[in-house]
């Protein structure tokens, strides 16, 4: 029986109608620019469009995770009428607020010991998390049980690829992720970093290449090497305001890569745009474990 509810949330960078026609509660981080704080509510208060135009003139936004409080207001209503809870949460390796989902369990688990209240930290973010609620959510309308499906996902996030390139390094280097003089020398020659999400779930540098288009393709070329069984999978794919790229790249997946089922593209969000910032593109799909391949 589906007694039970998936939640996710904003940082899924799934659409607002993704949410709403699978009936699942999404949590939203905050972000900030210019001291005022804005929900991240998958473009409602502010549209991405928006957001990014803001980045564009210099707006330099930080953002806010999700405290145990949200998680505690958001998931109780269900329990009490009955529901049991699988929530999957952005990665523990990027941001505090998995380990707030579990306090928050925890909290509950003593008030409602006869619900089952499973959090997962999928080790993944963006699009990637997303894709593994695409799958949660696939699993539950074909009437799989919740057990069933926590067990899937923990056993195969790991799996679930990430593999990104960014246009502007200095917000990589204003988030920790690059150094500053590594952060001007690219910037000066043109190097694109490639980046993938490793086991912990944090952000690795893989590999630099000399402009953009290179840095797009070896998009495709790491999917190649990584990719498992490609027939029938969703492939999802995020960016930041650069459509024609996150493009340019779909169809050579198509091209490349045979029987793959739909190539599904949507925008990076506020919170992830903010570390990120303009001209990101990211692919992501199910293959060998994350830290497989080969330099």
């Amino acid at each position: 029986m589906n007694n039970f509810i998936i939640s996710a949330c904003s940082t899924a960078d799934l659409p607002l109608k993704f949410f709403k026609e699978h009936n699942i509660p999404c949590l939203y981080y905050s972000f900030i620019i210019n001291d005022k704080v804005y929900s991240d509510d998958l473009g409602t208060t502010m549209s991405y469009e928006e957001f990014y135009n803001r980045i564009d003139e210099g707006a330099m936004p930080t953002t806010s995770q999700v405290n145990v409080d949200t998680y505690v207001n958001t998931f109780e209503p269900y329990l009490k009428d009955g529901l049991d809870i699988l929530h999957l949460s952005f990665s523990s390796g990027l941001s505090g607020s998995c380990g707030s989902a579990f306090s928050a369990a925890e909290i509950l688990k003593e008030k409602y010991p006869d619900r089952k209240i499973y959090v997962i930290d999928t080790l993944a973010a963006s699009l990637g998390y997303g894709l593994l609620v695409n799958y949660a959510v696939s699993k539950k309308d074909a009437g799989e049980d919740i057990d069933k499906i926590y067990n899937w996902i923990n056993e195969n996030k790991l799996n679930l690829n990430h593999w990104f390139t960014v246009n502007d390094l200095q917000h990589l280097k204003r988030g920790g992720r690059l150094g500053s003089g590594a952060a001007l020398l690219g910037t000066l020659l043109h190097i694109k970093p490639v980046l993938h999400v490793d086991n912990k779930g944090k952000l690795i540098p893989v590999s630099k290449t000399a402009g953009r288009k290179k840095s797009l393709n070896e998009l495709v070329s790491r999917m190649e090497e990584m990719i498992v069984n490609p027939d029938g999978q969703e492939i999802f794919i995020s960016h930041s305001n650069c459509i024609e790229d996150a493009n340019y790249v779909a169809e050579r997946i198509k091209s490349h890569i045979p029987g793959i089922k739909r190539v599904f593209i949507n925008m990076i969000g506020p919170v992830i745009g903010s570390h990120t910032g303009i001209g990101t593109v990211a692919v992501f799909f199910l293959g060998k474990n994350r830290e497989e391949f080969k330099d």
